[in-house]
Protein backbone atom coordinates (compact mmCIF):
# COMPACT_ATOMS: atom_id res chain seq x y z
CA UNK A 1 0.00 0.00 0.00
CA UNK A 2 1.06 3.27 -0.59
CA UNK A 3 1.24 6.02 1.48
CA UNK A 4 -1.50 8.26 -1.03
CA UNK A 5 -3.88 5.14 -0.32
CA UNK A 6 -2.80 4.92 3.51
CA UNK A 7 -3.49 8.77 4.10
CA UNK A 8 -6.94 8.38 2.09
CA UNK A 9 -7.99 5.10 4.08
CA UNK A 10 -7.01 6.94 7.12
CA UNK A 11 -10.04 9.45 6.11
CA UNK A 12 -12.47 7.16 5.92
CA UNK A 13 -14.02 6.48 9.04
CA UNK A 14 -13.61 2.75 10.34
CA UNK A 15 -16.40 0.37 11.16
CA UNK A 16 -18.24 0.33 14.95
CA UNK A 17 -19.49 -2.63 16.62
CA UNK A 18 -23.01 -2.41 18.00
CA UNK A 19 -22.78 -2.74 22.17
CA UNK A 20 -26.23 -2.02 23.15
CA UNK A 21 -27.03 0.73 20.46
CA UNK A 22 -23.54 2.25 20.67
CA UNK A 23 -21.41 2.24 17.07
CA UNK A 24 -17.91 1.35 19.34
CA UNK A 25 -15.68 2.56 16.51
CA UNK A 26 -13.51 -1.02 15.98
CA UNK A 27 -10.19 0.82 16.23
CA UNK A 28 -6.77 0.23 18.23
CA UNK A 29 -4.54 3.00 19.65
CA UNK A 30 -2.61 3.87 16.18
CA UNK A 31 -5.23 3.73 14.02
CA UNK A 32 -6.94 6.13 16.55
CA UNK A 33 -3.71 8.93 16.48
CA UNK A 34 -3.61 8.61 12.35
CA UNK A 35 -7.55 8.91 12.10
CA UNK A 36 -7.54 11.95 14.24
CA UNK A 37 -4.28 13.43 12.50
CA UNK A 38 -6.07 12.68 9.54
CA UNK A 39 -8.85 15.04 10.66
CA UNK A 40 -7.06 17.89 11.50
CA UNK A 41 -4.56 17.31 8.36
CA UNK A 42 -7.66 17.67 5.75
CA UNK A 43 -9.20 21.18 7.60
CA UNK A 44 -12.57 18.38 9.26
CA UNK A 45 -14.09 19.47 12.52
CA UNK A 46 -15.38 17.07 14.62
CA UNK A 47 -15.50 15.72 18.18
CA UNK A 48 -14.17 12.14 19.57
CA UNK A 49 -15.98 10.40 22.62
CA UNK A 50 -14.48 7.37 25.12
CA UNK A 51 -16.57 5.45 25.83
CA UNK A 52 -16.61 2.57 28.17
CA UNK A 53 -19.88 1.06 29.67
CA UNK A 54 -20.66 3.76 31.98
CA UNK A 55 -21.52 6.09 28.55
CA UNK A 56 -22.98 3.01 27.05
CA UNK A 57 -25.46 2.49 30.28
CA UNK A 58 -26.00 6.83 30.00
CA UNK A 59 -27.42 6.15 26.84
CA UNK A 60 -29.87 3.78 27.52
CA UNK A 61 -31.92 6.25 29.00
CA UNK A 62 -30.92 9.36 26.79
CA UNK A 63 -32.05 9.58 23.38
CA UNK A 64 -29.72 12.90 22.75
CA UNK A 65 -26.81 11.50 24.37
CA UNK A 66 -27.15 8.12 21.79
CA UNK A 67 -27.50 9.99 18.75
CA UNK A 68 -24.18 12.23 20.14
CA UNK A 69 -21.96 9.07 20.43
CA UNK A 70 -23.20 7.73 17.29
CA UNK A 71 -22.60 10.42 15.12
CA UNK A 72 -19.45 11.25 16.61
CA UNK A 73 -15.74 11.21 15.00
CA UNK A 74 -15.26 8.14 16.60
CA UNK A 75 -16.50 6.83 19.39
CA UNK A 76 -13.48 5.05 21.24
CA UNK A 77 -13.37 1.79 22.93
CA UNK A 78 -12.38 3.36 26.39
CA UNK A 79 -13.42 -0.16 29.00
CA UNK A 80 -12.56 -3.61 27.98
CA UNK A 81 -16.24 -5.24 27.93
CA UNK A 82 -16.76 -2.51 24.93
CA UNK A 83 -13.36 -4.13 23.02
CA UNK A 84 -14.77 -7.64 24.32
CA UNK A 85 -18.55 -7.18 22.91
CA UNK A 86 -16.67 -5.93 19.54
CA UNK A 87 -14.63 -8.89 18.78
CA UNK A 88 -17.07 -11.43 20.21
CA UNK A 89 -19.13 -9.44 16.61
CA UNK A 90 -15.96 -10.38 14.72
CA UNK A 91 -14.81 -6.80 14.76
CA UNK A 92 -10.84 -6.40 14.99
CA UNK A 93 -10.16 -3.69 18.12
CA UNK A 94 -8.40 -2.95 21.06
CA UNK A 95 -8.44 -0.82 24.04
CA UNK A 96 -8.25 3.31 23.56
CA UNK A 97 -8.32 4.61 27.18
CA UNK A 98 -9.27 8.28 27.28
CA UNK A 99 -6.01 9.13 29.39
CA UNK A 100 -3.62 7.18 27.27
CA UNK A 101 -5.08 8.78 24.00
CA UNK A 102 -4.73 11.73 25.24
CA UNK A 103 -0.77 11.57 25.73
CA UNK A 104 -0.61 9.67 22.27
CA UNK A 105 -2.11 12.42 20.31
CA UNK A 106 -0.10 14.82 22.09
CA UNK A 107 3.22 13.26 22.06
CA UNK A 108 2.34 13.13 18.26
CA UNK A 109 1.16 16.55 17.83
CA UNK A 110 4.73 17.96 18.49
CA UNK A 111 5.98 17.63 15.04
CA UNK A 112 2.67 18.52 13.35
CA UNK A 113 2.98 21.50 15.56
CA UNK A 114 -1.13 21.55 16.69
CA UNK A 115 -1.94 23.59 19.37
CA UNK A 116 -4.17 22.15 22.69
CA UNK A 117 -6.43 23.92 24.55
CA UNK A 118 -7.76 22.19 28.31
CA UNK A 119 -11.28 22.69 28.93
CA UNK A 120 -12.60 21.51 32.52
CA UNK A 121 -11.57 20.24 36.16
CA UNK A 122 -12.00 21.89 39.38
CA UNK A 123 -10.51 24.85 39.90
CA UNK A 124 -6.53 24.78 39.18
CA UNK A 125 -6.54 21.31 37.66
CA UNK A 126 -6.11 22.65 34.42
CA UNK A 127 -3.32 24.44 35.01
CA UNK A 128 -1.54 21.64 36.40
CA UNK A 129 -2.10 19.78 34.02
CA UNK A 130 -0.86 22.20 31.51
CA UNK A 131 2.37 21.82 33.69
CA UNK A 132 2.31 17.92 33.59
CA UNK A 133 1.77 17.69 29.93
CA UNK A 134 4.30 19.89 29.12
CA UNK A 135 7.09 18.22 31.40
CA UNK A 136 6.06 14.96 29.83
CA UNK A 137 5.83 16.19 26.41
CA UNK A 138 8.73 18.36 25.23
CA UNK A 139 7.48 20.80 22.82
CA UNK A 140 4.05 20.62 23.35
CA UNK A 141 2.05 23.71 22.81
CA UNK A 142 -1.10 24.20 25.83
CA UNK A 143 -2.54 27.86 24.42
CA UNK A 144 -4.75 28.11 27.16
CA UNK A 145 -7.29 26.22 29.50
CA UNK A 146 -10.88 27.20 30.73
CA UNK A 147 -12.53 26.20 34.31
CA UNK A 148 -16.31 26.00 33.56
CA UNK A 149 -18.62 27.04 36.46
CA UNK A 150 -20.64 23.52 37.45
CA UNK A 151 -23.75 24.24 35.19
CA UNK A 152 -24.45 25.04 31.78
CA UNK A 153 -22.65 28.14 30.47
CA UNK A 154 -24.70 31.55 30.73
CA UNK A 155 -24.46 33.60 27.48
CA UNK A 156 -22.31 35.54 28.69
CA UNK A 157 -19.55 33.24 29.56
CA UNK A 158 -20.36 31.24 26.10
CA UNK A 159 -19.33 34.65 24.22
CA UNK A 160 -15.99 35.11 26.72
CA UNK A 161 -14.93 31.64 25.72
CA UNK A 162 -15.41 32.20 21.97
CA UNK A 163 -13.24 35.40 22.79
CA UNK A 164 -10.82 33.10 24.61
CA UNK A 165 -10.69 30.14 22.10
CA UNK A 166 -10.58 32.54 18.72
CA UNK A 167 -7.57 34.58 20.12
CA UNK A 168 -6.01 30.79 21.09
CA UNK A 169 -6.43 29.63 17.96
CA UNK A 170 -5.98 25.78 19.12
CA UNK A 171 -6.52 22.87 17.20
CA UNK A 172 -7.75 20.71 19.65
CA UNK A 173 -9.79 21.00 22.81
CA UNK A 174 -9.43 18.37 25.36
CA UNK A 175 -12.77 18.41 27.83
CA UNK A 176 -13.12 17.15 31.07
CA UNK A 177 -16.39 17.06 32.49
CA UNK A 178 -16.89 13.49 32.79
CA UNK A 179 -20.03 11.59 30.78
CA UNK A 180 -22.48 12.59 30.00
CA UNK A 181 -21.56 16.38 30.50
CA UNK A 182 -18.64 16.61 28.65
CA UNK A 183 -20.58 14.90 25.33
CA UNK A 184 -23.76 16.75 25.45
CA UNK A 185 -21.10 20.22 25.63
CA UNK A 186 -19.03 18.65 22.40
CA UNK A 187 -22.15 18.42 20.86
CA UNK A 188 -23.62 21.42 21.56
CA UNK A 189 -20.69 23.89 21.38
CA UNK A 190 -18.13 22.37 18.47
CA UNK A 191 -20.36 24.92 16.38
CA UNK A 192 -19.84 27.55 18.30
CA UNK A 193 -16.32 27.88 19.11
CA UNK A 194 -13.43 27.78 16.08
CA UNK A 195 -11.77 24.61 16.68
CA UNK A 196 -11.48 21.57 14.77
CA UNK A 197 -11.82 19.03 17.12
CA UNK A 198 -12.71 18.02 20.60
CA UNK A 199 -11.91 15.23 22.60
CA UNK A 200 -13.99 14.50 25.34
CA UNK A 201 -11.65 12.53 27.99
CA UNK A 202 -13.30 12.67 31.39
CA UNK A 203 -10.87 10.93 34.36
CA UNK A 204 -7.51 11.67 32.07
CA UNK A 205 -7.71 15.59 33.64
CA UNK A 206 -7.61 14.37 37.62
CA UNK A 207 -5.58 11.13 36.08
CA UNK A 208 -2.15 13.03 34.61
CA UNK A 209 -2.26 15.64 37.41
CA UNK A 210 -2.19 12.86 40.16
CA UNK A 211 -5.54 13.30 41.78
CA UNK A 212 -6.84 9.81 40.99
CA UNK A 213 -4.40 6.99 40.92
CA UNK A 214 -4.41 5.28 37.34
CA UNK A 215 -4.84 1.39 37.34
CA UNK A 216 -1.87 -1.30 36.84
CA UNK A 217 -1.59 -2.58 33.40
CA UNK A 218 -2.94 -6.19 34.72
CA UNK A 219 -5.98 -4.36 36.36
CA UNK A 220 -6.83 -2.63 32.85
CA UNK A 221 -6.43 -5.96 31.12
CA UNK A 222 -8.71 -7.78 32.83
CA UNK A 223 -11.53 -5.27 32.89
CA UNK A 224 -11.37 -5.08 36.20
CA UNK A 225 -10.38 -0.72 36.43
CA UNK A 226 -14.00 0.09 37.43
CA UNK A 227 -12.90 -2.12 40.91
CA UNK A 228 -9.73 0.38 41.17
CA UNK A 229 -12.12 3.55 40.52
CA UNK A 230 -14.22 2.52 43.07
CA UNK A 231 -11.85 2.32 46.04
CA UNK A 232 -10.84 5.80 45.49
CA UNK A 233 -14.26 7.44 45.04
CA UNK A 234 -16.73 5.08 46.75
CA UNK A 235 -19.46 7.72 47.52
CA UNK A 236 -19.69 9.19 44.37
CA UNK A 237 -18.66 5.45 42.15
CA UNK A 238 -20.77 2.86 44.02
CA UNK A 239 -24.20 3.42 41.85
CA UNK A 240 -22.34 3.56 38.36
CA UNK A 241 -20.44 0.64 39.22
CA UNK A 242 -22.51 -1.49 41.83
CA UNK A 243 -25.82 -0.97 40.15
CA UNK A 244 -25.23 -0.27 36.28
CA UNK A 245 -22.44 -3.28 35.90
CA UNK A 246 -24.93 -6.26 36.45
CA UNK A 247 -27.49 -4.18 34.41
CA UNK A 248 -24.99 -3.95 31.70
CA UNK A 249 -24.22 -7.53 31.79
CA UNK A 250 -27.89 -8.44 31.61
CA UNK A 251 -28.22 -6.49 28.40
CA UNK A 252 -25.20 -7.48 26.97
CA UNK A 253 -26.62 -11.28 27.36
CA UNK A 254 -30.12 -10.05 25.74
CA UNK A 255 -28.07 -8.69 22.86
CA UNK A 256 -25.89 -11.76 22.17
CA UNK A 257 -28.29 -14.35 22.64
CA UNK A 258 -30.62 -12.42 20.13
CA UNK A 259 -33.25 -12.04 23.03
CA UNK A 260 -33.18 -8.42 22.14
CA UNK A 261 -32.70 -6.34 19.90
CA UNK A 262 -30.07 -2.86 20.34
CA UNK A 263 -30.31 -1.16 16.99
CA UNK A 264 -27.80 1.51 16.82
CA UNK A 265 -30.12 3.89 14.17
CA UNK A 266 -33.68 4.07 15.34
Amino acid sequence: MNQKTEDTNMLQPPARANVLGIGISAICMDQAVKLTDGLLQSGGKGYICVTGVHGVMEAQNDPVLKDILNKSFLTTPDGMPTVWVGRYHGRNMKRVYGPDFMIEFCTHSVKRGYRHFLYGGRAGVAERLQRSLEDRIPGIQIVGWYTPPFRPLIAEELTRLQQIIREAKPHVIWVGLSTPKQEHFMAEYLGELDVQLMVGVGAAFDIHTGAIKDAPQWIKNSGLQWAHRLTQDYRRLWKRYLINNPIFLWKIFCQLTRFRKYPIND
